[in-house]
Protein backbone atom coordinates (compact mmCIF):
# COMPACT_ATOMS: atom_id res chain seq x y z
CA UNK A 1 0.00 0.00 0.00
CA UNK A 2 1.36 3.54 -0.68
CA UNK A 3 1.59 6.16 1.33
CA UNK A 4 -0.64 8.94 1.26
CA UNK A 5 0.92 12.34 -0.02
CA UNK A 6 1.64 14.80 2.51
CA UNK A 7 -0.26 18.27 1.40
CA UNK A 8 1.17 21.76 2.52
CA UNK A 9 -0.42 23.50 4.66
CA UNK A 10 -0.79 26.05 2.23
CA UNK A 11 -2.20 24.02 -0.20
CA UNK A 12 -4.63 22.96 2.34
CA UNK A 13 -5.93 26.29 2.89
CA UNK A 14 -6.73 27.57 -0.10
CA UNK A 15 -10.17 26.28 -1.14
CA UNK A 16 -11.89 26.62 -4.76
CA UNK A 17 -15.71 26.96 -5.36
CA UNK A 18 -17.07 23.57 -6.08
CA UNK A 19 -17.62 24.27 -9.34
CA UNK A 20 -13.99 24.52 -10.03
CA UNK A 21 -13.36 21.29 -8.37
CA UNK A 22 -16.46 19.76 -10.62
CA UNK A 23 -14.57 20.89 -13.98
CA UNK A 24 -11.29 19.23 -12.90
CA UNK A 25 -12.81 15.79 -11.97
CA UNK A 26 -14.61 15.89 -15.56
CA UNK A 27 -11.64 16.72 -17.00
CA UNK A 28 -9.52 13.78 -15.03
CA UNK A 29 -12.30 11.64 -16.52
CA UNK A 30 -11.88 12.56 -19.94
CA UNK A 31 -8.06 12.43 -19.64
CA UNK A 32 -8.76 8.33 -17.61
CA UNK A 33 -6.95 9.89 -14.83
CA UNK A 34 -10.23 9.59 -12.84
CA UNK A 35 -9.35 6.31 -10.98
CA UNK A 36 -6.20 7.72 -10.13
CA UNK A 37 -7.34 10.98 -8.42
CA UNK A 38 -9.99 9.13 -6.27
CA UNK A 39 -7.87 6.32 -5.17
CA UNK A 40 -4.40 9.20 -4.60
CA UNK A 41 -6.03 12.52 -4.25
CA UNK A 42 -5.26 14.94 -6.53
CA UNK A 43 -1.45 15.36 -4.99
CA UNK A 44 -1.19 11.75 -6.51
CA UNK A 45 -1.03 13.40 -9.87
CA UNK A 46 2.66 14.23 -12.04
CA UNK A 47 3.37 17.87 -12.65
CA UNK A 48 2.36 16.65 -16.10
CA UNK A 49 -0.92 15.38 -15.82
CA UNK A 50 -1.84 18.06 -13.46
CA UNK A 51 -0.07 20.64 -16.28
CA UNK A 52 -2.45 19.06 -18.51
CA UNK A 53 -5.69 19.40 -16.37
CA UNK A 54 -4.68 23.02 -15.68
CA UNK A 55 -3.79 23.70 -19.59
CA UNK A 56 -7.47 22.36 -20.84
CA UNK A 57 -9.52 24.75 -17.62
CA UNK A 58 -7.70 27.51 -18.82
CA UNK A 59 -8.84 26.57 -22.59
CA UNK A 60 -12.13 26.20 -21.49
CA UNK A 61 -12.35 29.57 -18.95
CA UNK A 62 -10.09 31.56 -20.04
CA UNK A 63 -8.84 34.56 -17.73
CA UNK A 64 -11.13 33.52 -15.17
CA UNK A 65 -12.61 30.12 -12.98
CA UNK A 66 -15.68 28.82 -13.28
CA UNK A 67 -18.35 30.32 -11.06
CA UNK A 68 -20.93 29.03 -8.72
CA UNK A 69 -24.42 30.22 -8.80
CA UNK A 70 -24.97 32.44 -5.81
CA UNK A 71 -27.69 31.16 -3.27
CA UNK A 72 -28.68 34.29 -1.88
CA UNK A 73 -29.95 35.84 -5.18
CA UNK A 74 -32.61 33.56 -5.38
CA UNK A 75 -33.96 34.33 -1.84
CA UNK A 76 -33.91 38.13 -2.52
CA UNK A 77 -35.71 37.28 -5.97
CA UNK A 78 -38.09 35.46 -4.10
CA UNK A 79 -38.83 38.67 -1.41
CA UNK A 80 -39.63 41.06 -4.37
Amino acid sequence: MEKAVDRSVKSRMKRRPAAWDAMKMEIAEEMGLLDKVQKEGWAGLTAEESGRIGGILSCRYPGKAPVEEKKNKNKREQSK
